[in-house]
């Protein structure tokens, strides 16, 4: 069995974070999802978990921090610079922030960061699978 990730995320309102990840390309699962938490894929290894606050919080008493803390970037690769972008303004589009910092554009590699609803930071990245493959850069 491969090796997989779980992220899982409180969220204020669940309808309004279905909508962002839908909106973000994430594919929602409804095998794992009910009315406190939506199950959504990634990739085959990675997906996402979000939660209300109340089922987050059957989990560990610890404090939700506030959206405007930064405690983890998740970064995720993409098939393409116009993958990262079109991300970006999903983001916008659909209650998050896009480029919430400086565009890396280092002509191999190309990333934007932005935030969800919730204050959740994500990293959409491409990198030219040349410089991968360690053919230059």
């Amino acid at each position: 069995m491969p090796k997989t990730i779980i992220i899982s995320l409180p969220v204020t309102n669940l309808e309004a974070s279905v909508r962002f990840y839908s909106a973000l390309g994430f594919v929602h699962s409804p095998q794992w999802s009910d009315d406190t938490a939506a199950h959504f894929v990634w990739s085959e290894t990675i997906s996402v978990m979000l939660l209300t606050y109340a089922k987050w919080q059957t989990f560990t008493t610890r404090p939700i921090p506030p959206p405007t803390s930064s405690e983890v970037g998740l970064g995720l690769s993409c098939d393409s610079r116009a993958e990262v972008d079109a991300m970006n303004e999903a983001a916008a589009a659909h209650g998050g922030v896009a480029d919430i910092n400086p565009v890396q554009d280092h002509g191999f590699m190309y990333g934007r960061d932005l935030m969800d609803p919730d204050g959740h930071i994500w990293a959409p990245m491409w990198m030219d699978p040349a410089a991968i493959a360690g053919e230059g850069a």
